[in-house]
């Protein structure tokens, strides 16, 4: 890897587990919020050794409240962090050093905003001729692409919310999806084109996109209604394809959801439950016939559900093969059984706020790697965590990095 400044060496990377995929690739991130830190969370967990550059006043993500709280606990472990004020000439030079010791440069800030600092594609691959540099955007370009886009502005404009409130109440997913999705298609265009360096020696620039994600999300509603010429309704007042696809209000006022997805399942169903003589009717025959049948069906099913408990039809359920799903919280996650006995949970420190310092439970990625799931090798940095040893890399003097670190250049 080359450096795009004379002074400092480029460092090696290293990485605590050379059998993880990625080990021994460098990524260098100038992202905030959600989107860009899930590309690089992805690279990280995989093994690369993932530099965070932060704002010398630290990223904003780490102080915020409500349902921001945990972006940053969620999508910055196993990253190394130092802070570095790009409006002063040295930091930014500082920057373009560091950058020029990556193979993977990620950001995701408005177009044009690292241009102003050296950092774009063009300027940094025109010392790396092997840089591989992802931009996460609101809108790959185009005519929207200097419009400023969050993940509830493109589920509005691109059909999601629509797809996912009930009729005439447009409502926003029950999470970042566009940020993560986003994030992750940008992770797997930087494994592609790594991959297509290691055959002809050249990197290339990388584009992701909230708006095209979320388009991509809905791309099954477009082509319904290609298929069909009938615009599909929200899901909420979808036509299913499926006559027992619900959520079930039994005993106790509990809900849990139920399925019966083929005339197989539906047989199992009814003979499990003690419900044979639905299977006499000729009216539920088939699927088809069943839910041709729903507005009859469903409350009658319904009512016979009603005086069994949740846990007892999730037992006959589960014994009989059959989709069915508690109605779970986020908080129902952290006592999971499944995860706590599969590790899909994992222990790291908070770095900020009213509880920093202490332990908390994470998800990993849902990944398993030859049976082994990926884990936490670093904490979620605190800022700056890693500036010293960062810039002793780059050829700074102690004397030189004390400077830098009293002057706010870095921190």
């Amino acid at each position: 890897m080359t450096t795009i400044d004379a002074a400092g060496p480029a460092p090696v990377p290293s990485s605590s587990d050379p059998a993880l995929p990625l080990a021994g690739l460098r990524v260098v991130e100038f992202t905030h919020m959600v989107m860009g830190p899930t590309c690089g969370l992805v690279l990280a967990d995989l093994g690369a050794e993932v530099i965070k550059v932060e704002p010398i006043e630290g990223e904003a993500t780490r102080t915020l409240l409500g349902s921001g709280a945990g972006f940053f606990p969620m999508f910055n472990r196993n990253k190394k962090s130092i802070a570095i004020d790009l409006r002063q000439p040295e930091g930014a030079a500082l920057a373009r050093r560091l950058a020029a010791t990556a193979d993977v440069v990620a950001e995701n800030f408005r177009p044009g905003t690292l241009a102003k600092y050296g950092l774009d594609y063009e300027a940094l691959a025109a010392g790396n001729e092997r840089l591989v540099y992802v931009s996460l955007k609101g809108f790959l370009p185009g005519p929207y692409e200097h419009r400023t886009a969050l993940d509830e502005v493109v589920q509005m404009m691109g059909g999601l919310a629509y797809m996912t409130g009930r009729p005439g109440d447009p409502l926003r997913a029950g999470s970042s999806v566009n940020d993560i999705m986003g994030g992750i298609f940008g992770a797997v265009g930087v494994l592609g084109a790594l991959v297509r360096r290691g055959v002809s020696g050249r990197g290339m620039h990388v584009q992701s996109a909230l708006f095209e994600n979320n388009v991509f999300l809905v791309g099954q509603h477009m082509l319904q209604y290609a298929m069909t010429g009938r615009a599909p309704p929200p899901m909420p007042a979808r036509d299913s394809p499926w006559a027992i696809y619900d959520v079930f209000t039994v005993k106790d006022g509990e809900q849990i959801f139920l399925a019966a997805v083929s005339d197989a399942q539906w047989q199992t169903m009814c003979k499990a439950l003690g419900f044979e003589d639905l299977l006499a009717e000729p009216a539920f025959a088939t699927n088809n016939d069943r839910v041709r049948q729903r507005p009859r069906l469903l409350p009658l099913l319904a009512a016979r559900l009603a005086p069994f408990s949740a846990a007892e039809l999730a037992r006959v359920f589960e014994d009989a093969g059959l989709p069915f799903a508690p109605i779970s919280r986020p908080q129902d996650l952290l006592d999971d059984p499944h995860l706590l006995a599969t590790g899909g949970l994992a222990d790291i420190v908070l770095p900020d706020g009213e509880r920093a310092g202490q332990t908390v439970k994470t998800t990993l990625l849902p990944l398993a790697l030859d049976g082994q799931r990926l884990p936490v090798r670093l904490q979620p940095p605190q800022r700056g965590e890693h500036a010293r040893a960062l810039l002793q890399e780059l050829g700074c003097t102690p004397a030189e990095i004390d400077d830098l670190l009293a002057r706010a250049v870095v921190g």
